[in-house]
């Protein structure tokens, strides 16, 4: 392990001593706000509390070293780096607490986030990009454990690519000053075990990216002692491995977290490594104590021997921090105590002023309902209502909105005047609680990708027909070379330009980094391309098949597309994910588990176009607009030939909007991606029966029909098919659920709705499995000439 050096000496002993005290003073605050926070919870003033207890003196020491425009992606201890780092304050630690969702009192997440979790805003009220080099930025933390490490790699690999990018300083400047910002990890012990954290340790030791791991151990993972967590019951001994040696792998420092001076030491020589070499350092912080135990839901009591207990009292780390400054005359007994008096104090006297702030507003909301309600007159339910609200002491918006409901309720045979008068004050309330807590789910801006407008493909006169591949790769190309910040990678991307080519030759002219492989880590490779975004740059991150996101998954599920929201918009990651899927043959290639993806990813865009040249249009709107997507290609359309245009790059494909291939009277059939191809051949077949089918491709999964086209049709034919290769209730659920109860089609149905799915199983290997487990034309043309058949057996005799 690398051993850490002696504080230097060139300041003044006053100096010092003031540092030292300052340092003390913010520990106990830090303390005191646990303690309490705690209490909160216990009084039922707060749901629940998980703080940092224990690891004040190891963040103090980290936090020296946190400049403006570095970057952590934190655990949910990381309080006194937090307030260290001016993010949050004692007060807006207790707003947090209290689920306060006015920003202006917790900024962090405006309510969204529980205790402990921390974002700086890196966004203004427009949705603009603010200049990050201006403060230290902290992401979103997340509370699924080590998420936050595919995260910071691509925080770290941003300063890395800046660096050697070289981007120009007047459009790239607010976001790196050459590529000298850290990004700072820090995660339980515990935590380690997680597949992520080896794919993260693995990666940034591979890559060589500045980023600093910091170990918080505890010796616990809740109640499970870390011996049966890690091998060789150290994470820092299982790593050595990775150790730097030959100008590979990571630099690893061992530390205590009572020693103050060495955690300063350890703490100024990893970040010099990191922000000057740019190498990869962890630092395991041992001897961390937890007094609080691991939330308000337990007790440490429980599971801790008096021994260890007793340790946990004598190697405090603020115990220990208070001998440390005593036994060198820095202060004496009486100085500290009144420091900590004082903390306590100042940590009371907020707490009580964040919880008054926050049930002010509450009171002041039921005020203003209570003046427009007593503007109704005479009638004695409005009345109870109110009277109701006044009896509220400290009241909250569901409090509000039930008794609003309740009222429209009671009212119902009531004049027609003053239901509509109370129907008119419960929309304005409901349309104001729902900017309060359902707004957001993408970041509020003027590049969102809603707003770009469609330019179509132009064609020359000679047209060449091309393979589908070749269209995205010229679309490929002119994208790099329109976008400076545009990266692409994934598994086989670089050297070789992707299994299906749409890269080939891409890094031989922009690059290697811009066009680049990345190991077989398919949730870094989504946290890094979220970090990435988080930086400025535009990165274009690839899972070579559908079938292997869910290794991804949970990156895009808890942490990409929950981001705009758990911050009320002050972050956002426009990543672009490209993977393929549908219609290939086999359990783990077949490709479209689409009903799990537009169930778990609300907050991201996902589009399925049908050839690569609508894939290519949806690239060019994304890169366009800020809002994070997914782009699943027809795997099986690489090598069909398609026109190429002539304005690659430019050419656009509105999200959200709907494309009528066919028009039909008797039935419209709805589809997407790969299936577009199997509708089109039985409508033809079902043409030569004498069923007319209007054929509607969806394009988009979300945003989903935005202008409600679909519905236009069915009011035409009557008839409603899904079409979709998902499982049974899969994807074809979702859009009957958008189409009948959104859009409002099941008025207009003559017939039962009808869905043509895959089979509950993946198909097996070969193209009888396939056959028999995918829908294919025959079976679409068997289906719907049966629901015709119900309507009118004369014309089309039932096959029974």
């Amino acid at each position: 392990m690398a051993k850490a050096q002696p504080i230097e000496s060139n300041i003044s002993f006053e100096t010092f001593k003031q540092e030292v005290l300052a340092d003390f003073e913010l520990g106990w605050q830090s303390r005191y706000t646990s303690i309490y926070a705690r209490k909160e919870v216990l009084r039922g003033k707060a749901k629940f509390g998980i703080m940092g207890a224990g690891k004040e003196l190891a963040q103090i020491a980290l936090s020296k070293f946190f400049n403006n425009g570095d970057f952590r992606a934190g655990y949910y201890r990381d309080q006194t780096i937090a307030m260290a780092t001016g993010t949050t304050t004692v007060k807006q630690q207790f707003s947090l607490l209290y689920a306060d969702v006015d920003l202006n009192h917790e900024p962090q997440s405006g309510g969204r986030q529980m205790s402990s979790h921390f974002a700086t805003r890196l966004l203004d009220e427009e949705g603009n990009w603010k200049d990050q080099l201006a403060q230290p930025n902290h992401t979103a933390d997340a509370a699924p454990t080590a998420s936050q490490m595919g995260r910071v790699m691509g925080l770290g690999l941003a300063s890395k690519l800046y660096r050697a990018l070289q981007l120009p300083k007047e459009q790239f400047g607010i976001f790196t000053d050459n590529g000298n910002e850290v990004a700072f990890a820090t995660i339980g012990d515990a935590s380690t075990s997680e597949g992520i954290f080896w794919e993260a340790v693995n990666a940034a030791g591979v890559q060589q990216i500045p980023i600093v791991f910091n170990i918080w151990d505890d010796g616990y993972g809740i109640s499970v002692p870390k011996k049966y967590q890690t091998t060789k019951g150290c994470i820092s001994t299982a790593l050595s491995g990775f150790q730097f040696e030959d100008g590979s792998g990571l630099e690893i420092f061992k530390v205590n977290g009572w020693d103050y001076p060495a955690l300063v030491s350890t703490y100024k020589q990893a970040t010099k490594l990191a922000r000057e070499q740019h190498r990869p350092v962890l630092v395991h912080v041992e001897e961390i104590t937890q007094p609080q135990g691991h939330s308000t839901s337990g007790s440490h009591e429980r599971y801790k021997s008096e021994e260890r207990l007793q340790w946990e009292k004598d190697f405090d780390c603020l115990v220990q921090f208070h001998q440390f400054i005593v036994k060198n005359g820095i202060a004496t007994d009486e100085e500290l105590e009144s420091i900590k008096e004082e903390a306590e104090q100042y940590v009371r006297q907020e707490m009580k002023s964040a919880w008054e702030i926050r049930f002010n507003m509450g009171i002041e909301d039921r005020d203003e309902l209570i003046a427009q309600l007593s503007e109704i007159e005479g009638n004695d339910k409005v009345a109870q209502t109110i009277q109701k609200l006044q009896q509220l002491k400290q009241p909250e918006h569901s409090q509000m909105d039930e008794l609003l409901k309740e009222l429209r309720i009671a009212i119902r045979r009531d004049d027609e005047e003053t239901k509509g008068t109370v129907g008119s004050i419960y929309e304005f309330y409901r349309s104001k609680v729902e900017d309060i807590y359902n707004s957001h789910l993408f970041a509020d801006s003027d590049q969102s990708a809603y707003l770009v407008k469609e330019t179509q493909p132009s064609y020359a006169d000679d047209a060449e027909q091309i393979n589908g591949y070749e269209v995205l790769n010229h679309n490929f190309k002119a994208l790099l070379a329109k976008y400076p910040h545009f990266i692409a990678f994934g598994e086989d991307l670089g050297k070789i330009g992707g299994v299906n080519q749409s890269f080939a030759g891409l890094q031989d002219e922009f690059g290697e980094n811009r066009v680049f492989d990345t190991g077989i880590r398919e949730g870094t490779i989504m946290g890094q391309a979220m970090g990435m975004a988080m930086r400025g740059l535009r990165p274009l991150a690839e899972i070579q098949y559908l079938d292997y996101m869910y290794y991804g998954l949970q990156q895009l599920a808890d942490e990409v597309a929950t981001l705009s929201y758990r911050t009320v918009g002050g972050q956002k990651a426009p990543v672009i994910i490209r993977t393929r899927g549908h219609r290939l043959e086999g359990i783990w290639h077949s490709g479209s588990p689409l009903g799990m993806m537009v169930n778990s990813l609300r907050g991201m865009h996902i589009l399925v176009p049908r050839n690569m040249t609508q894939a290519a249009g949806f690239y060019n709107t994304l890169l366009q607009g800020d809002d994070p997507a997914i782009v699943i290609e027809p795997l099986n359309a690489y090598r069909l030939k398609e026109k190429s245009p002539s304005n690659y790059g430019d050419f656009t494909l509105p999200i959200g909007q709907v494309e009528q291939l066919r028009a039909g009277t008797d039935v419209t059939l709805i589809t997407y991606g790969s299936c577009v191809r199997i509708a089109q051949q039985a409508a033809d077949q079902l043409s030569n029966l004498g069923i007319s089918v209007e054929l509607i491709d969806v394009q988009s999964l979300l945003p989903f029909d935005l202008n409600a086209d679909i519905l236009e049709s069915v009011k035409k034919t009557n008839r409603l098919v899904v079409l979709d290769e998902d499982v049974p209730g899969g994807a074809s659920a979702f859009m009957l659920q958008q189409v009948l109860e959104e859009q409002g089609a099941y008025y207009y149905l003559d017939s039962q709705p009808l869905t043509i799915t895959a089979t509950d199983h993946r198909p097996g290997y070969g193209s009888e499995h396939n056959h028999f487990s995918k829908p294919q034309a025959i079976d679409v043309v068997e289906r719907i000439y049966q629901l015709m058949s119900e309507t009118n057996p004369s014309a089309f005799p039932t096959l029974d």
